[in-house]
C-alpha cells in the first residue's frame, strides 16, 4: 500500500530534520576532534621548545661549573707551587752567594800564595786573616725531595656515572597534569575557581592558581596554598579570562605541569557603595568606606540591587577597634529595597544581625541569637525563594523569600558554626525576581572589607569605621 503523498511528504521533511541534526552533532564532534588535536599538537610543540630551551640552559651551567672548578683548581696549584718555591729559592740565593764569596776567596788565595811567604808579602797576610773570619765549614741545609712537595691531580671517575645516572633520570614528560579546574562560578566582581585532583598516585602538597585576560600574554599568581577553591577578586565584568592550576607534591620542591586552561568570565558587576553619601569616604573601587568626622547618620546603601537570590553574599570581619560605645542599631543585613528616612535596618523588608548577635527580622528580634560579631568572624548570609503555590508568566503567584544566615569564624573550612533561617519578605512572584538590593549596616567599631559585596552601613555615636 502506497504513502499518502502529504505523509510522504512529513516523513520527508522529518528525514531531512534528523539528518541536519545528526549533521550537526558530526560536526561538533569533529570541531572537538579538531580542538584535541590541537591541543595535543600545541602542547607537544610548547614541551620541545621547553625541554630544548631547558637542556641548552642545563648545559651552559654545567659548562660554567666545570670552568669554575676548573679555575679553582688551577689557582690551588699556584698557591702550593708558589709558597713551597720560595724557601727553596731562598735557599739557592744563599747557596749562590757562599759559591761567590769562595770563588772569590779562592782566587785571591792563590795570588796570595804565589807572593811566598816574605816579610812583605802582605797580601798573603791580608788574605790569611781575612779567610779566618769566614765560615768555611757552614753549609746551608738543602732538603730532601721526600721532604718537598710532588703536586698531582686526584679524580674521581665516578663522578661521571653520578652525573650519568643523574642525567638519566632528569625530567619527564607527562600526558596529563595531575590537577585539573572542575568548576568556573561567577560572582559580583569575582569568579570562584575550583580544581580537583585528576591523578589518585599523586599525593598534592600546595597548589598554585594563576590567571590572566584573554588578551594578555602573562599569567599572575593569584592563589598558593592547601584549598581547592579560590575567588579571584577584581574581575571586570563580560571580559574574558583564562585560569590554570598546577601541585606540588608532598616533600617536593617543584610544581606539576599546568592544567589545561580554562576560559571564564562573569556577568555581574561587582558590588560597591553609593558615591556621595555625606559622612563617608569611599575608596576608589568604591569597595571599602570609611567614616570621617562629618555629622552624618544613617544607612549607606549599595549602589544598586545587584545581589540576587541563589547568590551567596559573605562579610569577612577583618578588625574591630572599639571607639565609644556601641548601638544596638548597628548591624549586618540585607534589605528587599532602599528607603531613606530610616537609620536602621531594623525595619520592614529587612532582616540583620546586631553586632551584639541579636538577629531581627522585619523591624522584630528573633528569640534566637548568634554570637557577637568580633574580628575574624564572618557573616554569610543565603537567600532563596519558596513558591507557595502555582506560578505562571501571567498570574504569578505568592512566595517567601527564606534567608539563611550563618556566623562563623575564619579558618573553620566547610564548618557551619552557627546557623539561623528565617522566612521574609511575602511578595508575590512574577516570572522572574527583581533583583533584592543588599544592605550592610555594621557597627562603627567595625572595619571590613568585601570587595564584591553590595554594602550599606549605619553609624552612631560618633564612631569612626572602615568597611
Amino acid at each position: 500500500m502506497e504513502l499518502e503523498p502529504e505523509l510522504m511528504l512529513q516523513e520527508a521533511r522529518e528525514s531531512v530534520e534528523a539528518a541536519q541534526s545528526y549533521r550537526r552533532e558530526l560536526s561538533q564532534r569533529l570541531q572537538g576532534l579538531r580542538e584535541a588535536r590541537r591541543q595535543i599538537k600545541e602542547s607537544a610543540s610548547q614541551t620541545r621548545d621547553v625541554l630544548k630551551q631547558h637542556f641548552n640552559d642545563l648545559k651552559g651551567t654545567l659548562a660554567k661549573l666545570l670552568d669554575e672548578r676548573l679555575v679553582t683548581l688551577l689557582q690551588e696549584v699556584d698557591t702550593i707551587e708558589q709558597e713551597t718555591i720560595k724557601p727553596l729559592d731562598d735557599c739557592q740565593k744563599l747557596i749562590e752567594h757562599g759559591v761567590n764569596t769562595a770563588e772569590d776567596l779562592v782566587q785571591e788565595g792563590e795570588l796570595a800564595i804565589r807572593g811566598g811567604i816574605g816579610e812583605q808579602n802582605e797580601k798573603l797576610w791580608s788574605f790569611t786573616k781575612k779567610a779566618s773570619h769566614i765560615q768555611l765549614d757552614s753549609l746551608p741545609e738543602v732538603p730532601l725531595l721526600v721532604d718537598v712537595p710532588c703536586l698531582s691531580a686526584q679524580l674521581d671517575d665516578s663522578i661521571l656515572n653520578i652525573v650519568k645516572d643523574h642525567i638519566f633520570k632528569h625530567g619527564t614528560v607527562a600526558s596529563r597534569p595531575p590537577v585539573q579546574i572542575e568548576e568556573l562560578i561567577e560572582k559580583p566582581g569575582g569568579i570562584i575557581v575550583r580544581w580537583c585532583k585528576v591523578d589518585d598516585d599523586f599525593t598534592a602538597q600546595d597548589y598554585r592558581l594563576q590567571f590572566r585576560k584573554c588578551t594578555s600574554n602573562h599569567f599572575e599568581d593569584v592563589y598558593v596554598g592547601s584549598e581547592t577553591e579560590f575567588i579571584v577578586l577584581h574581575i571586570d565584568p563580560n571580559v574574558d579570562y583564562q585560569f590554570r592550576v598546577c601541585a606540588r607534591g608532598d616533600g617536593r620542591q617543584e610544581w606539576s605541569p599546568w592544567s589545561v586552561p580554562q576560559i571564564g568570565h562573569s556577568t555581574l558587576v561587582p558590588h560597591e557603595w553609593t558615591a556621595g553619601f555625606e559622612g563617608y569616604s569611599l575608596s576608589s573601587r568604591r569597595n571599602i568606606a570609611l567614616r570621617n568626622d562629618a555629622e552624618s547618620s544613617g544607612v549607606l546603601y549599595s549602589s544598586a540591587p545587584t545581589y540576587f537570590c541563589g547568590q551567596t553574599f559573605f562579610c569577612p570581619v577583618d578588625r574591630v577597634e572599639t571607639v565609644g560605645q556601641p548601638d544596638r542599631r548597628d548591624s549586618i543585613g540585607v534589605c528587599a529595597e532602599k528607603q531613606n528616612g530610616y537609620d536602621s535596618l531594623q525595619r520592614d523588608q529587612a532582616v540583620c544581625i546586631s553586632t551584639n548577635g541579636a538577629v531581627f527580622v522585619n523591624g522584630k528580634e528573633m528569640t534566637n541569637q548568634l554570637p557577637a560579631v568580633t574580628s575574624g568572624s564572618t557573616v554569610t548570609f543565603d537567600v532563596e525563594a519558596v513558591t507557595l503555590g502555582s506560578t505562571n508568566n501571567n498570574e504569578g503567584g505568592n512566595f517567601k523569600l527564606r534567608l539563611h544566615s550563618q556566623l562563623g569564624l575564619r579558618g573553620f573550612t566547610g564548618v557551619e558554626k552557627w546557623k539561623s533561617k528565617f522566612d521574609i519578605f511575602d511578595g508575590f512572584l512574577y516570572e522572574t525576581l527583581l533583583p533584592l538590593a543588599l544592605s550592610l549596616l555594621i557597627s562603627s567599631f567595625l572595619h571590613t572589607e568585601t570587595p564584591w559585596l553590595l554594602l550599606g552601613h549605619l553609624l552612631h555615636n560618633g564612631q569612626n569605621s572602615v568597611i
